[in-house]
């Protein structure tokens, strides 16, 4: 006999305390909705709780990267163009004083099921310590990098040392100085912790499976001055309308219709403006157009090269050949990374073709028989990206139905907000949606806003449950592969693709029409009275 409250102890239960699931409590609450959010940290700030490694830093540029609230930015001022993890800390600090959001935060807590119950209509929502909670909604804003993915070594926790993926590096912080360090992957969280670490280490072992093409992030303090809170209205609705919901636009204009020297001059232009441009803000077609691609990628190692001393260090970091096609893993942005490598202390392993084969409780052996002597050893080893988080929750719909089951063969949603068979059952910063080609802030606000409304329409109709039909997110799954097919992500092997995850399906896990495009579809989703969706 399960576990019935009519009616429901909740109006909303919320999974995750980040930036989607605070904003979305907010507005929650100002409808007048009892919510209750659930999280597996400490504190608030989701991915920001637990990045607390070293060189922690967000790769948005100020203001786009906060709340659009001027109850929230008015009175704040960052210290630096791009905030380390300890300043957005104190951001999401910021935000309570303002909000007092924790009053309806469960913490310490982690959501292990949930399951939709036909009669009374509610889910019931179960947690490790066993307590369960009802709601008549049930929200998933647990971001697309909540479950890490640990490489399979042999014998890893034979390890003596202090051991970790880098995003549940310790709360209470490790000093690596003078110590013996070996870091397996140079992705965002890599390139930072390489940065970081390699200065002050004894010695620092880096074992890169394939390269990252980074970019000059052009970090620099910011001034109160710089900070014209006149403009922030303005930024924060261009943000709207932008693909990637930044302040910097594709260009629109066919790389291939202008002169070559006329694209090396374009170039220039967006690596000197430094942070995301030279990957969001470039021509359209670098990211569909092969030869145009090539271009860009030559461009980038020409910048690279002569920065790293050693010829066989600069064939692995930035090779003749490109591994993969610019642009189709997420772009990573460097203050100093390529000269970390120039380093006595630094050693950099082609893990690719000399990989780990088994780890000891003091170093690792890779292929070529060499054995490394190591202190730590970090995994900076990506996730299982855009669904892990959602799919780490044993999560039945109507019927006993598993969504494990739904999605084993492939995700499908509609808009990338909701699943048929799921009623009342909402995600952010999920899969389907603008997600991992979308500023965070940005697309937790225009979610947010819609899975309010439409809980806001659902009530004033007198309506109970609300699911997408099979036949709309068919439609909408259909679109997303077909622009993403349309681009050269499928030919690598990645996050986006879900390729990274072993047995996991390939398939395009983001919506690539940009924030502009999705912002009309859901929008007409609901002028046309949610005629795609099930209401009963």
């Amino acid at each position: 006999m399960g576990f019935i409250s009519n009616p429901p102890q909740y109006d909303a239960i919320i999974v995750g305390s980040g930036f989607g699931g605070l904003y979305t409590l907010h507005q929650m609450r100002k409808q007048n909705l009892k919510c209750l959010v659930i999280d597996e940290g400490s504190d608030i700030g989701g991915v920001w709780h637990w990045n607390c490694y070293p060189g922690a830093r967000v790769d948005t540029k100020i203001p786009l990267y906060e709340f659009s609230d001027e109850n929230l930015w008015r009175d704040w001022v960052w210290t630096e163009k791009y905030p380390g993890a300890d300043e957005i800390r104190r951001y999401f600090e910021h935000v309570e004083s303002k909000l007092h959001l924790k009053r309806d935060i469960l913490f310490y807590t982690r959501v292990i099921a949930a399951s939709f119950d036909n009669n009374p209509s509610q889910w019931t929502v179960t947690t490790n310590d066993e307590q369960k909670r009802t709601a008549r909604y049930f929200v998933l804003a647990t971001g697309f990098a909540a479950k890490a993915l640990i490489p399979s070594f042999k014998n890893l926790e034979t390890f003596a040392g202090p051991c970790f993926h880098t995003s549940r590096w310790p709360q209470e912080r490790i000093n690596c100085s003078g110590k013996r360090v070996g870091i397996v992957g140079n992705g965002s969280s890599g390139l930072q912790v390489i940065q970081e670490l390699g200065p002050v280490v004894e010695h620092m072992t880096v074992f890169q499976r394939s390269p990252t093409y980074a970019l000059p992030m052009r970090q620099r303090p910011l001034s109160v001055e710089e900070q014209d809170k006149c403009r922030y209205e303005a930024i924060y609705e261009l943000r709207k309308h932008t693909f990637a919901g930044l302040d910097t636009e594709f260009s629109f204009l066919p790389a291939t219709s202008v002169p070559s020297e006329q694209r090396q001059a374009f170039f220039e232009e967006i690596w000197e403006e430094g942070g995301l441009s030279f990957w969001l803000g470039t021509y359209r077609d670098v990211i569909m157009n092969k030869d145009i691609n090539r271009e860009a990628y030559e461009f980038w190692r020409k910048k690279v090269l002569p920065r790293i001393k050693d010829p066989k260090n600069a064939e692995l970091l930035a090779p003749e050949e490109p591994p993969y096609y610019f642009g189709t893993k997420r772009a990573t942005l460097e203050q100093c990374y390529y000269e970390v490598y120039n380093q006595d202390n630094v050693k950099l392993v082609d893990a690719k073709n000399i990989p780990i084969v088994d780890v000891r409780p003091n170093g690792v052996l890779t292929a070529d028989g060499q054995f490394h002597e190591l202190d730590v050893l970090i995994l900076a080893t990506g996730f299982d990206s855009v669904t892990g988080g959602i799919l780490n929750i044993d999560i039945r719909g109507r019927d006993g139905a598993s969504l494990r089951e739904k999605w084993k063969n492939g995700t499908w949603t509609h808009l990338g907000l909701m699943t048929s068979g799921f009623p009342n059952m909402f995600f952010l910063y999920g899969p389907q949606g603008p997600t991992s080609f979308c500023n965070g802030p940005t697309c937790a606000e225009v979610q947010g806003n819609w899975i309010v409304q439409t809980i806001k329409y659902l009530r004033s109709h007198g309506n109970n449950e609300l699911e997408p039909t099979a036949q709309a997110e068919e439609k909408w799954r259909g679109l997303v592969n077909q622009i993403g097919d349309a681009t050269l992500l499928p030919a690598t092997k990645s996050e986006y693709m879900g390729t990274n995850v072993p047995g996991k399906p390939k398939e395009m896990l983001n919506y690539l029409g940009g924030l502009t495009e999705y912002i009309k579809n859901i929008s007409s989703t609901i002028t046309s009275g949610y005629s795609d969706f099930s209401i009963n």
